[in-house]
């Protein structure tokens, strides 16, 4: 079984997340998006939206973040030989979309100045059309990309765009602090599927330096955040990549290829 995934994207976080709770086996491969990784021929044949995770299994290919969770579970489930694992119920499958639903990408974009947001969309755009050169086939799939890339650089003008996408998170993280007034847990009492889909949700807020705005004064989100911290599959998944100077580490160093690539117009 193959992932491609980066650590930094929030749903490639969802899937390995599940992955290390339900100790299923998987060769990992870095796709760094913001160095247009996404978008060579290789990795765009298997997936011509260039959306990230991708997961393999043999000749079987998933891309939506719910079905290779759920497909997760159902190989754990296989290879366990067990009564005793479940997949997941209606109310977790509920929360697994209800989170689902919120698109972080303007949200995102919205938090990172726009000298740098603007010099990465102009290296990514460029890479578009160089793949293009290299692979007419794709011709097609590539054009759509080059248009989202577009569009995406126009809705990033309109500040009603930026505004729903905060309301949604806030109305998703209210109802959150709801829940977990009640149960420790999003679903209940044991730690779920749905927990998995909300963490990286919780994780970006923090490498986005939001944790005061949108996690300390939610307080029983912020004791949920401190309760999940302490998972193995957390500290496997996103503290390794998260923690102190490992954060700094891999932002720079994806800055450094993209400067340095677009100084040698190598695309």
């Amino acid at each position: 079984m193959q992932l491609y995934h980066h650590p930094f994207d929030l749903d490639s976080l969802k899937v390995r997340l599940a992955l290390e709770e339900k100790a299923v086996d998987y060769t990992s491969h870095h796709v760094n998006p913001i160095t247009g990784k996404n978008l060579d021929s290789s990795f765009f044949k298997m997936n011509p939206s260039g959306r990230l995770p991708v997961f393999q299994n043999g000749s079987h290919i998933i891309y939506k973040t719910i079905d290779i969770i759920q497909y997760i579970e159902r190989i754990a489930v296989v290879s366990a030989g067990s009564e005793n694992i479940s997949t997941s119920g209606r109310e977790v499958i509920e929360w697994m979309q209800k989170i689902q639903e919120w698109e972080p990408k303007f949200f995102t974009l919205s938090h990172i100045p726009d000298k740098y947001r603007i010099y990465v969309s102009k290296f990514i755009r460029r890479v578009v059309i160089a793949r293009m050169s290299e692979s007419p086939e794709l011709a097609g799939a590539y054009h759509r990309k080059l248009r989202e890339a577009y569009q995406t650089e126009e809705k990033m003008k309109d500040p009603d765009v930026v505004k729903r996408s905060e309301e949604h998170l806030v109305r998703l993280l209210d109802e959150a602090e709801r829940q977990l007034g009640e149960t420790p847990y999003l679903a209940g009492q044991d730690f779920t599927m749905a927990d998995v889909v909300l963490i990286p949700v919780l994780t970006r807020l923090v490498l986005l330096d939001l944790e005061k705005v949108y996690i300390t004064n939610r307080p029983n989100i912020a004791e949920y955040w401190v309760l999940v911290q302490q998972r193995p599959s957390y500290k496997k998944v996103i503290g390794k990549h998260f923690d102190g100077w490992r954060k700094h580490k891999t932002l720079v160093k994806t800055w450094c290829f993209v400067h340095i690539r677009s100084l040698l117009k190598r695309y």
